[in-house]
């Protein structure tokens, strides 16, 4: 900026500077150097407003391009980023939704496990007793069957003994007969 005013400084010197090599218009109606000085010196600043105008003017067009430009540029992205956004939503809702049943339903077989594991647990002990007092019997019986086959030994065993005794006997007494 400060180049461009300097240069307009100078301009406007060489512009003075010719007007006074031309030499003074006479009284013929003609200006004099100085009053065409003046009257240089007078359009000067007004002729250095304008062209400040005028540059301030095309630098604010420059610049407001600049930014239509930019503005251009990030509403473009925005709406890229927009989209990508909406993708990444419809990318997670089904997954998310997918997620939630699925934990839903573990939730109740959790909640149907329980339960049928005291339920089993139940049912085990019931066994285990049931078991238990299966053998037992079963051993109680053996026991029994053992102490049968006993029994029904020495039985057979003092029969065979008592009807010994008994043939015996007749024997002796059919032959004193």
């Amino acid at each position: 900026m400060w180049e461009h005013m300097w240069c307009l400084v100078c301009c406007n010197k060489e512009e003075m500077q010719k007007m006074k090599n031309l030499g003074s218009i006479g009284s013929s109606g003609r200006l004099s150097t100085e009053e065409c000085e003046d009257e240089q010196i007078s359009k000067l600043p007004i002729s250095t407003f304008q062209s400040k105008e005028e540059e301030i003017e095309r630098k604010k067009t420059e610049v407001r391009e600049k930014v239509e430009l930019q503005l251009g540029r990030a509403e473009e992205e925005t709406r890229r980023l927009a989209h990508i956004w909406e993708e990444l939503e419809v990318l997670d809702d089904p997954l998310r939704k997918e997620v939630a049943i699925v934990r839903k339903k573990i939730d109740l077989a959790i909640r149907d496990l329980k339960p049928l594991g005291q339920n089993y647990q139940k049912k085990e002990k019931e066994y285990k007793e049931a078991l238990e007092a299966f053998n037992e019997k079963n051993k109680e019986k053996s026991h029994l069957v053992t102490t049968l086959v006993e029994l029904l030994t020495e039985s057979e065993r003092q029969r065979m003994k008592k009807l010994e005794e008994l043939c015996k006997t007749i024997d002796s007494l059919s032959r004193k007969q």
